[in-house]
């Protein structure tokens, strides 16, 4: 077993304006992430499920036509392959599971 401490860890902004913290299993990643106000994400997707949920803030997720408004409680499933795209609508912090691990984050 590893034990991680996510309050000593350095964010890195993977884009601007959304800072990551990481940890990796074998099989996945857990990334912490602060998404300042009007930071957006530009559509990709990637070979990874993610788990997306929201802690605070407002965080808008979009696909295929789709939008989604997310909140504190807000869970999202973002199956492998399927390209989106985020804004901060808000500041805002969440979590994400993704599996399997995701090599260009570590």
């Amino acid at each position: 077993m590893e034990h991680f401490d996510t309050g000593s860890m350095v964010s890195r902004e993977v884009v601007p304006g959304v800072h990551g913290k990481f940890v990796h299993s074998p099989r996945m990643t857990m990334a912490w992430w602060l998404i300042e106000e009007g930071a957006q994400l530009p559509e990709h997707s990637h070979e990874h499920e993610q788990v997306v949920n929201v802690v605070e803030g407002t965080l808008e997720i979009s696909s295929g036509g789709k939008k989604w408004t997310l909140g504190p409680g807000s869970v999202l499933v973002i199956p492998s392959g399927v390209p989106h795209l985020a804004r901060g609508i808000t500041e805002c912090r969440v979590i994400d599971a993704f599996c399997p691990t995701r090599e260009d984050y570590k």
